[in-house]
């Protein structure tokens, strides 16, 4: 196997199996932090030998037996145990479910389905743990569940690269000084951390559903993985209104993720899209996490939280049969109320959007050009994007040009840039 060849191919293993192999070393190993230190290890044996070798029939048990190897010798040499490697060996061994060292890597069992999903969600929870700041929370937590790069997490965030590096680092610094365990927390200790475990699982579907880097649209992987952790959420927190709602949102935007992708993969915009090919029992399930979510918030007295309502303008069109019959004015209302409820930069962005959809683009414009001077949106393609869509339906088409070869100019996603691209020339030829 040639070497570009071997390393998509263990670029897609890793993308698949990393999350799981995280959570089982944490399992085994008690520390977070240890456990991706483990599996990167057992990313670099996998770059060095599968080249050569192939890529094996299991490599999901060929990285864990890997990784379990190299998590007997450091604990094996660790200077704090130095004088009890003797009842260290045998802990090990009954801690790493008997993995010794030289063991045949092919030969090694897979993991339990059910002990995996419990595996994945004491991670979450303990990534997130209070004794971290919501900052390094998520940012650990995408790393070590979701399997991303760093420079993927800085785009989500809007931050730099070097920032978010600090602050893995400083988070698995933390976890470990604080001696936070791997573990399951009780309810109430749930309900605490569940703020930032909810924006951690739509950053991870946010990924998969529009990817922030690469040659690839959609990342189904991460989609189906964003699915089945707040699946497993709703069944851990069955009364939280917000829990349904996330998990309303995901069902309902996954539901369009096959028309999202043309033939050639490139990207197929809403309006575009044959609505034909839309996952209808995806959307069945969205629509009744959602009915789920707004009876919880009536019963406890609240409105819908923000995820809830970001659920309800994915409803507004899953419901629409096409793109005309969208109803805007509906969805720029839930955008007013979002932004009351959680006011952020690209909240604002997308009521421009709406604003636009239902009033004209003059009204949409006006919104997106308050937005020019806000910090966080300097790196922002989607800024420059929805402007010269606004600006090319007001024919401004040089203007409207511009701005979409600026945008292009800052995108990450090749078939993203490509589709910017693409449209600067369209609008390029019609004026």
């Amino acid at each position: 196997m040639s070497a570009p060849t071997a390393h998509g191919a263990i670029e897609a293993v890793w993308r698949i199996e990393s999350a799981r192999l995280v959570a089982g070393l944490a399992r085994m190993v008690g520390d977070v932090g240890f456990a991706e230190d483990l599996a990167q290890d057992a990313l670099v044996a996998a770059l060095e030998r599968w080249p050569e070798s192939g890529v094996p029939d299991n490599p999901g048990a060929w990285l864990m037996a890997v990784a379990k190897h190299r998590a007997i010798d450091q604990l094996l040499r660790s200077t704090r145990l130095a004088h009890k490697h003797e009842q260290l060996a045998r802990e090990a061994e009954q801690r790493l479910a008997g993995a010794a060292p030289g063991a045949d890597v092919e030969a090694a069992r897979a993991l339990d389905p059910d002990e995996v999903g419990d595996d994945l969600l004491a991670l979450i929870f303990t990534t997130c743990h209070p004794v971290l700041s919501v900052d390094a929370r998520v940012a650990l937590t995408l790393r070590a569940l979701g399997g991303l790069t760093t420079p993927e997490i800085a785009r989500a965030f809007l931050v730099e690269e070097g920032t978010v590096a600090q602050r893995i680092v400083r988070a698995k610094r933390t976890l470990a000084e604080a001696r936070v365990p791997f573990e399951l927390p009780s309810a109430a200790q749930r309900a605490e951390r569940l703020v930032s475990v909810l924006e951690v699982v739509y950053l991870i579907f946010n990924e998969g559903y529009a990817a922030s880097a690469g040659d690839r649209w959609v990342r189904g992987e991460l989609v189906e993985e964003a699915l089945r952790l707040g699946r497993v959420l709703a069944g851990v927190a069955p009364g939280d209104a917000e829990v349904h709602g996330l998990l309303a949102l995901m069902e309902l935007q996954a539901s369009r993720a096959a028309a999202r992708v043309g033939p050639g993969g490139e990207p197929v915009l809403l309006a575009d899209q044959d609505r034909s090919r839309w996952d209808l029992v995806l959307v069945r399930r969205g629509l009744e996490a959602l009915a789920r979510a707004e009876r919880l918030a009536e019963a406890g007295g609240s409105g819908l939280g923000p995820y809830a309502l970001q659920a309800e303008i994915a409803a507004c069109h899953a419901r629409a049969r096409s793109a005309q019959e969208t109803d805007w004015i509906r969805i720029a209302a839930l955008y007013d109320a979002l932004a009351q409820l959680a006011p952020s930069p690209v909240v604002e962005l997308n009521r421009a959007v709406a604003v636009a959809q239902a009033f004209g683009p003059a009204a949409g414009l006006e919104l997106a050009d308050a937005l020019l001077d806000e910090p966080a949106l300097r790196g922002y393609h989607l800024l420059p994007s929805v402007r010269g869509e606004l600006l090319a339906r007001l024919g401004r088409a040089g203007e409207a040009r511009a701005e979409l070869v600026r945008a292009a100019a800052m995108a990450g996603n090749e078939r993203e840039r490509a589709l910017l691209m693409e449209r600067a020339a369209q609008v390029g030829a019609a004026s």
